[in-house]
């Protein structure tokens, strides 16, 4: 893409036109902003009730639940250990009871989980919303330093650990529960504090939907990992919106898999706390494991799935006999990074009777921004991660002029809705640089939007490579590599380049046992693309490192790469 531009989407442009006049695809000329094609009934609108709190709202939908005693709300997929609705709600009060009571936990307080998934988490996560208190949470392979950090940043004066990462914390000095009881440690635990509480429901001064109810730090993949506060206005139109989504996706019987971590926005909107609201049970994995996973799927007859891009090509490459034991499986849900076409494409082949359809969201959104409510959508618009979710708008805006731009043409993708962030915690800068005076969120995101209103990412733009004025988009040369039967997986960075500034680098993981070379995959990649997108380098490398979440740490690659190019010097 000459000039590093906005382009028209090649062979769209009539169709373009034609469907921009008839605005099929949401997009306003005259003021550049696409609306959602999508809607909420009546009874489902997004309550805007000052007073009302994120605990408050969830815990009056668990009250609605029909023999709340005998259906689960979660299911440990090692122990199969369960707990009802009914003992979830009792939980979540005997906890905040706990919390308020015995801890001194007071509205406004900031909780700091550090924990892998389990079926207590969701209990901790809305107990300290119950209080009023501020909830963060952290990855628990962090370092000692970054928790340290994490816990200076977000001013926490409390928190909950798992006992194995009970270390990280102890540099900190703040005042630290256990997950679970351990005697040898000599403190208490979240366990102790429920069983010791009545579930009573608290008479304590209650937060307002402007109040911050969570400060959760983005995953730092392309910058400095910041802090997003979230107030309770926007988790309760996540909320409300991803119950939308259960209903309108035909979900509400379903039962969910959860391996997804719940200290990140997908895992916590997700499974901690929006599909309480629906009545869903969850079986929840502490971490992903693929057989795992597949034993948990055959076992509890799982229905559905939030997964990531490396999930869905780990069953994709799977070489074990998967038909047999997926048979429940509808729905899988890809989200957190890009998939491509081709492994969509791949996935289907694998498993027919699965719908496989990618949404698209940040923690700046507070999750979810588009979504395809039928397979049918996600089967005729490949490579979409769906439209607008209700009450979103959105602008594609050039990344030079600032003009908004019409259908199938690419810029940054801008958000706005009732569930974008506050603002970074105290960073006035980068927030000033993410929302514009009006509330739009600049997500960093090179895409376009087509004259049906369906979203496309094509990659973050401080990732394209730029070739010789040419942008390069390393999602699309490794959707192209994972497509090569000997390779597993692959990743794709920029390497200096004396006359064209950058080239693309690959690095892959080959099958074991096969004798796939450096040329070999610079040819193949040669035979697919324009020259100025062919891979000018390759290090094959055992595993592609990733977040949590399923991102890429391209930082990582290229830091290796560096590092590489200096011991060569």
């Amino acid at each position: 893409m000459a000039g590093g531009g906005s382009r028209s989407i090649a062979g769209k442009g009539a169709r373009a036109n034609d469907l921009l006049m008839q605005g099929a695809s949401g997009f306003d000329p005259e003021t550049g902003i696409y609306q959602s094609l999508l809607r909420l009934n009546g009874d489902e609108k997004i309550p805007v009730v000052p007073e009302l709190d994120t605990a408050t709202y969830i815990l009056s939908f668990l009250a609605r639940i029909d023999r709340p005693e005998m259906k689960a709300a979660f299911i440990d997929a090692s122990t199969d250990s369960r707990l009802s609705f009914k003992d979830f709600c009792r939980s979540v009060k005997s906890l905040a009871a706990g919390l308020y009571g015995a801890i001194g936990v007071r509205r406004g307080d900031v909780v700091f989980v550090l924990a892998p998934n389990s079926i207590m988490y969701p209990v901790i996560c809305l107990a300290v919303l119950s209080v009023g208190a501020i909830l963060t949470t952290a990855n628990p392979l962090n370092t000692t330093s970054e928790i340290a950090k994490q816990v200076t940043n977000s001013g926490a004066r409390f928190a909950i650990s798992a006992p194995e990462e009970l270390h990280k914390l102890v540099s900190t000095g703040i005042l630290t529960l256990l997950t679970v009881k351990m005697k040898s440690k000599g403190l208490t635990s979240v366990e102790e504090l429920i069983e010791s509480h009545d579930p009573v429901d608290l008479v304590v001064e209650r937060p307002r939907q402007s109040d911050t109810a969570a400060i959760l730090y983005s995953s730092g993949t392309t910058g400095v990992s910041k802090g997003v506060i979230l107030t309770h206005y926007n988790l309760i139109s996540i909320v409300s919106l991803l119950g939308w989504s259960i209903r309108v996706s035909s979900s509400t019987n379903d039962v969910f898999l959860c391996f997804i971590p719940m200290f990140h926005i997908y895992g916590l909107a997700f499974f901690a706390l929006g599909l309480l609201c629906s009545g869903i049970t969850s079986v929840v994995m502490q971490r992903f494991d693929l057989q795992t996973m597949i034993d948990a799927i055959q076992t509890h007859k799982v229905n559905n799935i939030a997964a990531v891009p490396p999930v869905i090509l780990a069953l994709v490459k799977h070489n074990g006999e998967t038909k047999h034991e997926l048979m429940s499986l509808r729905r899988v849900g890809s989200g957190a990074a890009p998939l491509s076409k081709e492994l969509s494409d791949e996935f289907r082949k694998k498993f027919p009777w699965v719908g496989i359809a990618q949404g698209y969201g940040l923690t700046e959104s507070s999750g979810g921004a588009t979504f395809f409510p039928t397979e049918e959508e996600a089967k005729e618009h490949p490579g979409s991660c769906g439209r607008l979710i209700p009450e979103f708008s959105a602008k594609v805006v050039h990344p030079e002029s600032g003009l908004s731009l019409p259908p199938y043409k690419e810029g940054e993708l801008w958000l706005k809705g009732p569930s974008i962030m506050k603002g970074y915690l105290g960073n006035e800068e980068a927030t000033r640089a993410t929302l514009d005076p009006d509330g739009w969120l600049k997500t960093g995101d090179l895409c376009y939007i087509d004259g049906e209103g369906y979203v496309y990412i094509v990659d973050r733009i401080k990732e394209l490579i730029k070739h010789n004025g040419y942008q390069v988009a390393p999602a699309e040369l490794e959707a192209l590599l994972l497509s090569h039967p000997e390779i597993l997986d692959s990743a794709v960075i920029p390497i200096e380049d004396k006359e064209a500034g950058q080239a693309p680098m690959a690095y892959v993981v080959k099958k074991t046992g096969s004798n796939l070379t450096e040329e070999r995959v610079i040819g193949y990649v040669a035979k697919n693309v324009a020259p100025y997108k062919k891979v000018r380098r390759v290090e094959f490398i055992t595993a592609i490192p990733k977040s949590a979440a399923g991102k890429i740490l391209r930082k990582e690659l290229i830091s290796r790469s560096q590092q590489l190019r200096i011991s060569k010097l």
